[in-house]
């Protein structure tokens, strides 16, 4: 399924249950099987500056640490971000703010797993596999003051 953004196509990739496994920017390389109307509805809300909060099912595909990682994530509030380091605090793993990192950047479902909520420790916005100017977008998006 291909919703359209401001930012560009986002596809989507749903289980046999409806669970979002995948959710990126850009044009699908692969099959994205299935369709979710709740999932293209809250996203183009989101979009449209009116929601804050998703409610889906996910299945991500990932190691236990990238899961856990992906976990916490979720719990970066709209409007709110995050270090690495303080992230990785977070999941239990102080000092492996690289490994946190390094899960981050497999996040396969973007923005509602909102890894474009962590940045530096300087505040600085440190990559994001869509581009640092997206990412500047989506945290204006939220109004979050950004460098």
């Amino acid at each position: 399924m291909i919703l359209n953004t401001p930012y560009g196509p986002l596809w989507m990739s749903f289980d046999t249950q409806g669970a979002l496994t995948e959710l990126k920017f850009g044009h699908p390389t692969g099959p994205h099987p299935g369709e979710n109307q709740a999932a293209a509805r809250q996203l183009t809300e989101y979009f449209a500056g009116i929601r804050t909060e998703f409610d889906l099912p996910l299945a991500p595909q990932g190691t236990p640490f990238q899961k856990k990682v992906w976990e916490e994530l979720t719990r970066i509030p709209f409007g709110a971000t995050v270090s690495y380091s303080e992230l990785a605090k977070r999941v239990g793993s102080e000092g492996a703010a690289r490994a946190v990192g390094r899960a981050n950047a497999t996040n396969p479902i973007a923005i509602v797993v909102p890894c474009h909520r962590v940045i530096g420790a300087d505040g600085s916005l440190t990559g994001y596999a869509y581009g640092v100017d997206l990412k500047r977008n989506l945290l204006a998006l939220e109004g979050t003051a950004t460098c």
